[in-house]
């Protein structure tokens, strides 16, 4: 049975990701699941950085503490102090192999890079004794470099030399056939610990993290979301297939969904803030009568909107209506968008609409439209009564269309106040908003929707 390593990247994500007791509420956690290793970035901040990884390490005392030192001498050093006090710690030595990377990156040409990295890891050994040399963007790496690389780094002491996999654009098989090729190159001693880092932009890390422990590899870089082989599925893949696929770990598969649930919720959570940012970013951006068209229309292909120069000129009479009373937000533009832009003859019409919801049975909706002078109807459930009228119009139009936003305004005041609400659909890449109006939420809600869905047929029709 293959003892496979997981050393997890989520700390090693943006710096703003995450708050100080953010970090070291997931490092916790990652000591709880048990990784093999938990993963830190390059120190940038040297003050709150290293006081970080001096805290972390005040619990992470099974796990190995890994902090990458980049490619300096004063990333190594910063490293070291950063792991003064940790049970089990580890220096990472981070360069590229590519052309381009080591070029433009450190301006080296392949023999100054070999020279570089035995440098880098000798000093990395002085603070050290495990130290690791990450080979990255080792997929685009000229052929013969890369396990040129991987032996030196070996002869200077490396413990362990992970290929990363940074373009993300080899599927399974494609990088196995590479891996193949580099372990035969480099014939490593097998005391060096092989780790693979693969890109998840296709949804396949796991499936070729997998593969390359079955080749040989035996360390798996992971991460709670993020760019690389997901922990949970990994996971997952070991509780389930592990004795059929000869692969074990340290794992504790027990502790995993709930553990990482606890996860999500601060990844949520980050989420959520950022949302709030950018909503009071654009709360500030304000338009006002000395706006020019051009101006505008900027703003309006930023939202996601292309126009034609028509509506674009439409758009703009409706701003300069509007902005002669007050100044227009990045909300009150969209409004305009929605009103104004790409007015159509209505293919669908509604005509009647009964919505049932409540807190101890499932939201449902039943909907009558008109359609060239036939009555079509019919009835769905969803998750609250927006979601079960959308999908109400979905199943009569017999097609899927992509929310991209649904927005409520109140225009009136007091109870039988107007609700003005915008939905944007994303049909083919482009965005398509529709704007109703009503007393009603919901009923301004499925309103909004046929006005942007009449806009997506009228031009499916005009093909």
């Amino acid at each position: 049975m293959k003892h496979v390593l997981l050393c997890d990247r989520t700390l090693c994500r943006h710096s703003g990701t995450y708050s100080f007791k953010e970090k070291i509420e997931i490092a916790r956690q990652l000591e709880n699941l048990a990784v093999d290793a938990v993963e830190l970035p390059v120190i940038e901040n040297v003050r709150t950085d290293v006081l970080l990884a001096r805290t972390v390490s005040s619990f992470v005392r099974r796990s190995v503490l890994s902090v990458d030192a980049g490619g300096t001498m004063e990333g190594i050093e910063n490293a070291a102090a950063a792991l003064s006090s940790a049970a089990h710690g580890r220096i990472r030595i981070s360069l590229p192999v590519s052309v381009v990377g080591m070029e433009y990156g450190y301006h080296k040409k392949a023999p100054q890079m070999k020279a570089w990295i035995a440098a880098l890891v000798r000093k990395a050994k002085e603070y050290c004794a495990d130290v690791e040399f990450c080979a990255l963007d080792a997929t685009r790496a000229e052929e013969g470099f890369l396990p040129e690389a991987a032996k030196t780094a070996v002869e200077a002491g490396a413990a362990t030399v992970t290929v990363c996999d940074s373009e993300g654009v080899m599927l399974p098989d494609a990088f196995c056939a590479f891996l193949r090729a580099f372990l035969q190159d480099a014939a490593l001693p097998e005391t060096v610990r092989i780790g693979v880092m693969c890109s998840d932009s296709n949804g396949l890390a796991a499936a070729s993290a997998v593969m390359a422990v079955q080749l040989g590899a035996n360390v798996v870089k992971t991460s709670c979301g993020g760019e690389v082989t997901d922990l949970g599925t990994f996971g997952n893949i070991l509780k389930n297939c592990g004795n059929s696929c000869g692969m074990e770990s340290g794992l504790q598969l027990t502790k995993l969904g709930r553990t990482l649930s606890q996860i999500k919720r601060l990844n949520d959570g980050v989420v959520a803030l950022s949302q709030t940012e950018s909503a009071e970013a654009e709360s500030a951006v304000r338009f006002d009568a000395k706006d020019t068209q051009e101006t505008v229309s900027a703003a309006v292909r930023k939202l996601g909107y292309d126009l034609s120069v028509e509506d674009e000129n439409r758009v703009y009479e409706e701003f300069l209506r509007v902005v002669g009373k007050k100044t227009v937000g990045i909300k009150e533009l969209e409004a305009i968008v929605a009103s104004a832009a790409l007015q159509v003859p209505s293919t669908y019409k509604l005509d009647t609409y009964v919505v049932n919801t409540g807190n101890v049975f499932a939201s449902s909706a039943q909907i009558k439209l008109i359609k060239d002078g036939k009555e079509i109807s019919g009835i769905a459930m969803g998750d609250g009564p927006i979601d079960a009228a959308f999908m109400t119009i979905e199943q009569i139009v017999g097609k899927h269309y992509e929310l991209d936003d649904f927005q409520i305004q109140a225009v009136t005041e007091g109870k039988e106040a107007m609700a003005s609400t915008i939905v944007r659909l994303r049909e083919g890449g482009k965005l398509y908003s529709g704007n109703g109006l009503s007393t009603d939420i919901v009923g301004a809600g499925i309103r909004a929707y046929i006005n942007a869905l009449n806009k997506i047929v009228y031009e499916e029709e005009a093909r």
